[in-house]
């Protein structure tokens, strides 16, 4: 969307994974944008290198939320934006929420992202004040998926990848139990479509121009 809606000189990607590396290469963005492997609380890049850095769906997967706000405050220049959005996990936002509700009450372990509570809109607040942000701003998306009946509902949960694993393990006959309960869960329209809502919340601030002292040195952390 970057690349399509914003005409970018440059757009770096990074990742942890290869496979997700390797998708995103195979993205029509990649004629434009670039994808390495790194880390986010390590960017692989010089102070003040870019106009804006966004962490998408991400901070509730960094071990050190703080740090990887502070990466990205180091490599944005002065006046740049510094942006991120996470599903409210703590918050019942996640679009798997209901269904892994239902998952720990048969008992399957359900994996939790390691700073599931950064994703609170109060968190992040706080991130970014504490990063030394500027004009920092919070808001909450809302968002609602439609899917033509149940089974194109389910076919998506069975492919989406926190889930999906946990799900493929399970004993068929519990993976039957499982999709009749959230059959129920989720009732059809009259027209038989399935809608589901979710919530992110969303954050944006600004690195300080050069002689504020606001901007907090990479040290602090």
């Amino acid at each position: 969307m970057l690349v399509e809606r914003c005409a970018p000189a440059s757009v770096q990607g990074i990742d942890p994974s290869e496979a997700q590396l390797a998708y995103a290469r195979s993205r029509p963005a990649a004629r434009v944008a670039q994808f390495r492997l790194g880390d986010a609380m390590a960017l692989p890049f010089l102070d003040d290198t870019f106009d804006a850095a966004v962490m998408s769906l991400v901070i509730f997967f960094v071990p050190d939320p703080a740090k990887g706000v502070a990466e990205m405050a180091r490599v944005v220049c002065p006046g740049g934006a510094v942006t991120a959005y996470a599903w409210d996990m703590a918050g019942g936002g996640f679009p798997y929420d209901v269904l892994r509700v239902e998952m720990r009450g048969m008992g399957v372990a359900v994996p939790v992202p390691p700073s599931a509570d950064a994703s609170r809109i109060e968190a992040l607040r706080d991130l970014w004040t504490g990063a030394g942000l500027d004009a920092v701003e919070t808001r909450e998306i809302a968002v609602q998926r439609t899917f033509a009946d149940f089974d194109d509902y389910w076919t998506a949960v069975l492919g989406g990848p926190s889930v999906g694993p946990k799900l493929a393990a399970m004993a068929s006959e519990d993976l039957a139990l499982l999709k009749a309960r959230m059959c129920e869960r989720l009732p059809a329209d009259a027209a038989g479509h399935i809608s589901y809502s979710a919530r992110a919340n969303a954050v944006k601030g600004r690195v300080p121009n050069a002689g504020s002292t606001t901007r907090w040195p990479l040290e602090a952390w």
